[in-house]
């Protein structure tokens, strides 16, 4: 740490240069691309500087698992990005969820948070925060109402995605920002399906921003990452040491590739956002899609809200066959183009069956009242030319119109 130099104060650059520029702390060889520093420890020059380090006052590093020169790179990039004072990677986007609500609360403490979650963070909310004495409440995120019927004087934390996974609800962040505030409690928001790019939590209110960077930020389907974004009294309250003591780190060669994709965020989002919005509207005039969930259309349940917090529709689709788990399986089968996996963001495009992978631990009832029918799917638009993709999708549209050619 001590052969860098410190950076001027940054200027107020726009997204696109931050993404290529931001946070980057050049050795002494003043290499062009982000150094990788694969190291566990530091060395010092003497046993006082040493003492001085674990003390505080030499602000150097002191191990990777604490933190580490790549790895600070790639989270004031992502500060500088989202706005936040500053920024915590963590080995992957469950670990910064994990973090962010279990570093804030104790035994005796509520969190509220919105039914409609990713199955891992519903366990979370549902069985693991439970186990430690921490009780918690679901609600419809969409119904105010709801959000302020269940505080109690014990609410800590309100936690929400928007868009949801994988029915693309999109909720009012200031306003439950405001419920919360008005309680004397955090609001936790992931914001991984809108990126950084499509919608700014913060500015809308929320104390703490989460990401899973395995999405989007990496978005080639290469590692695993998260990141925790706040202010740097919350960092310093509720994550530094839990971080430290409990040891989610990120890879720094995982920091590094996040770091060289960044560069390309814009671009990938800009035309995977085009081309999601084409398929959205092509999908919708097909007689085998009974519905189609897109927040950059009109009839969004939510589309009043989109237009305010939102600066686009984003990358995802969703729709529902019109014939249940069988026409789903038969669309999803009769792809070429498109590729069935449970990930998302990537460059390629990929679609899943929520009721059978990402959710399947509901149950039926649960996945109902979520609105995840047998025959929805989740669509993840790549990078790939829209009018093949467009292509593969009619054949899909074939198969679901006779099923049992797809089936030989």
């Amino acid at each position: 740490m001590t052969d860098f130099k410190p950076k001027p104060a940054a200027k107020a650059l726009r997204p696109a240069t931050q993404l290529v520029h931001g946070g980057t702390t050049r050795s002494p060889f003043g290499e062009t691309s982000e150094a990788l520093f694969l190291t566990q420890g530091f060395v010092y020059a003497s046993a006082e500087a040493a003492e001085a380090r674990f003390k505080g006052e030499d602000p150097g590093f002191v191990y990777s698992r604490y933190a580490n020169p790549t790895v600070a790179m790639f989270e004031e990039r992502m500060a500088l990005l989202e706005g936040a004072e500053a920024a915590r990677a963590t080995a992957s986007g469950m670990a910064a969820v994990t973090a962010a609500l279990m570093g804030q609360v104790k035994a005796g403490d509520h969190v509220i948070a919105a039914r409609a979650l990713f199955g891992s963070c519903l366990y979370i909310v549902e069985d693991l925060l439970p186990r430690y004495g921490v009780e918690t409440t679901l609600v419809d995120g969409a119904d105010l109402s709801q959000w302020k019927a269940a505080v109690r004087p014990q609410t800590k934390v309100l936690f929400l995605e928007s868009p949801t996974n994988p029915c693309l609800e999109v909720y009012d962040i200031r306003a439950i920002a405001e419920i919360a505030h008005a309680h004397g409690a955090t609001l936790v928001v992931d914001n991984v399906f809108a990126t950084p790019l499509l919608q700014k939590p913060m500015a809308l209110g929320a104390d703490c921003v989460v990401y899973s960077a395995t999405k989007h930020i990496d978005g080639q389907g290469r590692c695993l990452g998260g990141v925790i974004l706040a202010s740097k009294a919350f960092i310093e309250a509720n994550l530094h040491n839990f971080l430290r003591q409990t040891g989610p780190a990120l890879s720094p060669f995982n920091a590094w590739v996040l770091l060289k994709s960044l560069e390309t965020l814009p671009l990938r989002i800009n035309q995977q956002m085009q081309s999601a919005a084409r398929i959205a509207d092509f999908l919708s005039d097909a007689p085998q899609i009974s519905r189609v969930l897109y927040p950059g259309r009109d009839d969004h349940p939510q589309a009043e809200i989109v237009r305010r917090q939102m600066s686009g529709g984003g990358t995802m689709v969703a729709f529902e066959t019109a014939g249940g788990k069988a026409s789903a399986f038969a669309f999803a089968n009769a792809l070429s183009i498109i590729k069935i996996s449970n990930n998302l963001g990537d460059a390629k495009s990929l679609i899943t069956h929520p009721a059978t992978t990402t959710h399947q631990r509901l149950t039926p009832e649960t996945r109902a009242g979520l609105g995840i029918s047998d025959g929805m799917l989740r669509l993840s638009v790549g990078l790939e030319d829209v009018e093949d993709l467009l292509d593969d999708l009619r054949e899909a549209l074939s198969a679901v119109a006779r099923p049992h050619l797809a089936a030989e």
